[in-house]
């Protein structure tokens, strides 16, 4: 992993303020819609079933958090958290009618739930935009339940050579350009420097392991493009 220290985490805030109002066309756009597809996935190794309470952590607008409100049911209880106002609005917007989810705004380095309060959690492309993962996966841990599963979405490293170079074409030949015609080419160009940053596979499996996850493997996804980390709180 490349040495590149992540920016200040109020710029980080601003940037998905921002890009807030084009942020779910534009990811249909950019994956195909397969975002939903990987979405659905992480939900399903989250492991949460009817009547549980369950935590989306860096929620945005809210795709994770209402897959999740579909498996708890409801009797169920969903929480997602994101420290974007904007994005926030936009996911109250589109939960309206489901008692079962709660928004709140706030710090997924520092998250405001008692120890043990929740029987599975997801964390959807939020891990990647963190400060310190180390503390982001420990918090995470914190708050499960002895038995809970977490299913953590993001971008990856292929391995192979080929893939590598289409995903460094890709984020400079499509998701630049078109976020351009949104005038947000600077905050969708910061994705080529939070890839770079971002631990490989296996360091991501060595911190959830240090974090006190246990079963911890990680799932590669469309050739090592998005992958998901799934560990258990044992």
């Amino acid at each position: 992993m490349e040495s590149i220290s992540p920016p200040p985490p109020n710029e980080v805030q601003a940037l998905f303020n921002r890009i807030a109002p084009v942020y779910d066309p534009l990811n249909d756009w950019l994956s195909l819609g397969l975002h939903r597809v990987w979405k659905q996935m992480a939900v399903r190794w989250s492991r949460v079933g009817p009547g549980q309470a369950a935590l989306d952590v860096c929620c945005g607008s809210g795709d994770l958090a209402l897959l999740l409100a579909r498996q708890v049911g409801i009797q169920g209880q969903v929480v997602g958290l994101d420290f974007s106002a904007a994005q926030l609005e936009i996911a109250q917007t589109r939960s309206r009618g489901l008692g079962q989810i709660a928004w709140i705004q706030g710090d997924a380095l520092n998250l405001p739930f008692a120890d043990h309060s929740f029987d599975g959690a997801t964390l959807g492309y939020g891990l990647r935009n963190v400060g310190d993962i180390p503390q982001c996966l420990s918090e995470l841990y914190r708050v499960l339940r002895p038995g809970a599963w977490a299913a953590i979405l993001d971008f990856s490293h292929p391995q192979a050579a080929w893939v590598k170079d289409f995903q460094a074409w890709y984020l400079q030949q499509i998701v630049v350009p078109l976020a351009k015609t949104y005038n947000l080419t600077e905050e969708y160009t910061y994705l080529i420097p939070s890839l770079a940053r971002y631990p490989k596979p296996p360091e991501l499996i060595t911190m959830a392991q240090a974090a006190g996850f246990q079963a911890v493997t990680f799932y590669p996804l469309m050739g090592g493009l998005m992958g998901v980390l799934v560990g258990q709180h044992p």
